[in-house]
């Protein structure tokens, strides 16, 4: 029974993996290119170095390569109205984005006009140059600098001002190591009428001290302790860690209550996609064997499986 029931969860985190997004740099988006089957959406995202050419070039790459590319528009990096109205306009005409990931940035100060992706939003040029989605970020275990009331009022007027525009809302969630938390924060943004599908963050496969450090970068909440007080923590930090675990959880119960409405999970690769694509794939695949296995054994069985013998 125990061996079955393993089986069973290993295929809910397949199906729940076979719409998976991954992240990448402009520096790195190549690596997604041979790795991904076409259709996947690929997240890029706009360091504070990168210049509008390179998310640009990179997205344009995906699309060429039959994936869809999903840029970073950060607010605090754009100088101007200007600029902002031109990034989007090549996005669109250049790479074929209708989709893109509003964000507000973390710099301290910001480059010009915009400080908030709210400001980017009400401009009107996502619109008007044919952006159809805007997934914006939420923080299921809170903002190291930002409090949560005003993360809750900044997501309410985020939704309501892309649907006052005809656009789709998504959310797309900082990772996290323990199920409990996201869980939580989900079944609260469906009880307050919130029904915008949620993208499910989760670090990539990493070795446990890339992990920890991007975690306190990040400012990933209570469930980093999940991470940082297993046993022998000082003589690990070089394992390998992957979310498999907080996926199972995740699947199982979307799988349970589908009106938490997620739409999938989201990799934070950490300069290293290959590794997040090719642990997700083969998760997938393993999981599609899985769910093979039972059948043939019933066959060989007669026709009927041991719950209907």
């Amino acid at each position: 029974m125990n061996r079955m029931a393993g089986t069973s969860d290993h295929a809910v985190l397949a199906r729940f993996l076979g719409n998976y997004s991954v992240e990448v740099t402009a520096r790195d988006a190549d690596a997604a290119v041979h790795r991904l089957p076409p259709g996947t959406e690929v997240f890029i995202a706009n360091l504070p170095k990168d210049s509008p050419d390179m998310l640009v070039a990179a997205a344009a790459r995906l699309h060429r390569a039959e994936l869809v590319p999903v840029p970073h528009i950060v607010a605090r990096k754009i100088r101007d109205r200007r600029e902002f109205d031109d990034l989007v306009g090549r996005l669109a005409d250049e790479a074929g984005v209708d989709r893109v990931l509003a964000l507000g940035g973390d710099h301290d100060r910001p480059t010009g006009e915009f400080d908030a992706s709210l400001q980017l939003i009400r401009t009107g040029s996502f619109e008007r140059h044919g952006i159809r989605q805007i997934a914006i970020g939420c923080y299921p275990e809170g903002h190291p600098r930002i409090a949560n009331q005003v993360l809750q009022d900044a997501l309410e007027a985020k939704l309501a001002a892309i649907a006052e525009r005809g656009l789709a809302a998504r959310l797309v969630s900082q990772f996290a190591f323990k199920p409990e938390p996201v869980l939580d924060f989900a079944r609260e943004l469906r009880a307050a009428g919130v029904s915008a599908p949620l993208r499910i963050g989760v670090a990539g496969p990493a070795q446990r001290a890339k992990l920890v450090k991007y975690a306190i970068r990040c400012g990933v909440g209570a469930s980093l302790r999940a991470l940082t007080e297993r046993r022998q923590l000082l003589g690990g930090l070089l394992r390998a860690e992957t979310p498999e675990k907080l996926l199972t959880a995740i699947a199982l119960a979307h799988r349970d209550d589908p009106s938490l409405r997620f739409e999938g999970a989201h990799f934070f690769t950490f300069g290293a996609p290959e590794q997040s694509i090719e642990w997700a794939n083969s998760q997938i695949e393993d999981g599609r064997n899985a769910a093979v296995q039972p059948t043939i054994n019933s066959r060989h069985q007669g026709g009927m499986s041991h719950e209907e013998s």
